[in-house]
């Protein structure tokens, strides 16, 4: 009995170091630190403050014997918290597969993919064009097809699912919380790019589980939908972009009055957006932009009566910026004079300036 334990338990040992060999890999580091000081006038926002983002990324990798790699990115919050972690598994001809949360999300390849020297405009004024498909942030699995060239254009596909579209934080190691009240999530989008132009749709759903009656103002009663698209087109130092995005929560309410700020996803109307930039390259170290946007609340209530309450209201935002980087070194900043914020007719313009320092590792 002793002779067939050596026997097992050599035969383990050769196993583990063969497994070993094959699954050979390296894990690296790197993070970044972002100081930023604030200040605007309007809007609540009259005071000037200090910001700070320090996030560290893990990221580890290998290669199976097959041709097949894996690789894995966990990123670290100023909380001590993990933001995000994904994991990929690439295939030699088959495409890749994520699993993961936050930024395994196909909709932050399609959302305000507009040229920009610094940041999205809704980092500095929250806009529903960036929460398009952000339902599918928590544990997802997404597909991205082989890129696929034809006469001369190159096309990739990406489709997502989860069970559980509720957009809750998930830790580390943790299961998504049930929530009776949504179910799975859909999204699929493609990009074509074509020597300097790039254009990308994208589509995602969410199941209302638990449908209501009208007469229950705010609740769920139909499916949400998003959708995206834009295109870009670059040309030696200038680049030049255009998209829109619509987002329909599904939720049915009483008349909302253009006077009062609307809480995105609670709100029975529809937003559509638009968003124009151009982005000039002045040398290998600085740059500049300018955008544009528009973001238009729908009631989607055609009663004649009230029509004080029920006519669309319209956010609109233009921002300058301009960065400077010098090896990990960065400066950079904006400025965003921003009309009607959170489609409130009544709100106070609001004028918002950020100069941010920046240093990469």
């Amino acid at each position: 009995m002793n002779n067939f334990k050596k026997i097992g338990l050599t035969a383990l040992a050769g196993s583990l170091v063969t497994l070993g060999s094959a699954q050979a890999g390296e894990m690296s580091v790197s993070g970044g630190i972002n100081t930023t000081l604030k200040f605007g006038k309007g809007g609540g926002n009259t005071t000037r403050s200090i910001g700070a983002d320090k996030d560290v990324a893990f990221t580890g990798g290998g290669e199976l014997d097959n041709g097949t790699t894996f690789s894995m990115t966990a990123t670290g919050n100023d909380s001590h918290g993990i933001s995000s972690s994904t994991t990929t598994i690439t295939t030699p001809s088959l495409g890749s597969f994520s699993i993961g949360s936050s930024s395994g999300s196909a909709s932050y390849l399609y959302d305000e993919e507009v040229p920009t020297a610094y940041e999205q405009v809704s980092d500095g004024k929250d806009t529903m064009a960036n929460k398009v498909g952000d339902f599918m942030d928590n544990n997802s699995v997404m597909y991205t097809s082989p890129t696929l060239e034809m006469m001369g254009a190159s096309i990739t596909a990406h489709l997502g699912y989860t069970p559980q579209a509720n957009d809750k934080a998930v830790s580390d190691g943790g299961q998504v919380t049930y929530d009776a009240d949504v179910g799975a999530g859909k999204e699929a989008g493609i990009t074509i790019a074509y020597e300097g132009l790039k254009v990308g749709v994208y589509g995602a759903e969410r199941e209302r589980t638990t449908p209501q009656t009208a007469s229950s103002s705010g609740n769920y009663i139909t499916d949400e939908f998003n959708g995206a698209w834009y295109a870009k087109y670059t040309m030696g130092p200038v680049s030049i972009g255009y998209s829109e995005t619509y987002a329909d929560a599904g939720v049915t309410k009483a008349l909302e009055s253009t006077t009062a700020a609307k809480t995105r996803r609670d709100v029975g109307g529809i937003y559509t957006s638009e968003s124009m930039s151009i982005a000039f390259n002045v040398n290998d170290n600085m740059s500049i932009s300018y955008t544009t946007a528009d973001e238009t609340y729908d009631t989607q209530d055609d009663a004649l009566t009230a029509v004080t309450t029920d006519d669309d209201v319209t956010e609109s935002i233009d921002a300058i910026q301009v960065a400077y980087s010098m090896g990990g070194m960065s400066i950079k900043a904006y400025n965003m004079e921003v009309t009607n914020p959170s489609q409130d007719d009544d709100a106070a313009d609001q004028s918002v300036t950020e100069i941010a320092l920046g240093f990469a590792f």
